[in-house]
Formats: C-alpha cells, structure tokens, sequence
C-alpha cells in the first residue's frame, strides 16, 4: 500500500469525523441556548445556519482533497 492511499483515506476519515464532532457541538449549543431564551430563536436559527456552512466548508474540502491524494492526481 502506498502512502498516497493511507493519507487519501486519513483524509478522508478524520473529514467525515471533523463534520461530526463539529455538527454535535454547533446543534448542541443551539438547542441550550433556545432552552435558556426559547424568545431569541429566531437570532439563533439564523446564526446556526450560518455557522453550519462554516462548520460543513472544512470537511469537504478535506475530503476532497482526500480523494484528489487518493486518486493519485495530486
């Protein structure tokens, strides 16, 4: 195996498990903070859908870039 297909799926992985973590944490802060002021959550839908574009952004580009490195193409 070489090591252009270890760091592809490396990438990949630690991409898919980024997108995760990020995803319970960002839902999780939502939910306390509507659980606190249940008449801001309107403020705080809008501000979690834009931290979700953030949070997602990163993940993808490492996983494509994973598949890039696991394709051989860079």
């Amino acid at each position: 195996m070489s090591l252009a297909v270890l760091a592809g799926g490396i990438m990949i992985a630690f991409g898919a498990l980024a997108a995760g973590i990020g995803n319970g944490v960002l839902f999780s802060r939502y939910l306390e903070g509507i659980a606190r002021q249940p008449e801001a959550q309107g403020t705080l839908f809008g501000q979690s859908m834009i931290a979700l574009g953030l949070v997602e952004a990163l993940p993808v580009i490492s996983i494509a870039f994973g598949i890039l490195v696991l394709f051989g193409i860079i």
